[in-house]
């Protein structure tokens, strides 16, 4: 394969990549909504921790296993991040019958 054959399949997978995290995290935000409803906290370690090792036991590499962490810590941190803005803003979105008066 040539440079650009191999840039072009990179492309595809950042193309297919961005597709993923987002669905991943339209995910994330239903998980919002349930844990708002239930006044669950949006941080939860322990969830976190097995989906590292989840990840670390399914690489097959070249990655190693540090560098599949970090990545899924900026992925998780990321929708958390978007879980707690979309929270608040739905809290502070006037209600109905706060702008009837």
């Amino acid at each position: 394969m040539t440079i650009d054959e191999i840039r072009n399949e990179i492309d595809c997978l950042d193309s297919e990549l961005l597709r993923i995290f987002n669905q991943r995290a339209g995910l994330a935000l239903q998980i919002g909504e349930i844990k708002k409803e239930r006044g669950l906290a949006v941080y939860d370690p322990t969830r976190e921790k097995k989906i590292f090792q989840r990840m670390k036991e399914e690489n097959p590499g070249p990655l190693d296993d540090q560098a599949i962490v970090r990545l899924f810590e900026r992925v998780i941190d990321e929708s958390r991040r978007l879980e707690r803005i979309m929270t608040h803003a739905a809290d502070s979105k006037p209600s109905k019958s706060n702008i009837e008066r």
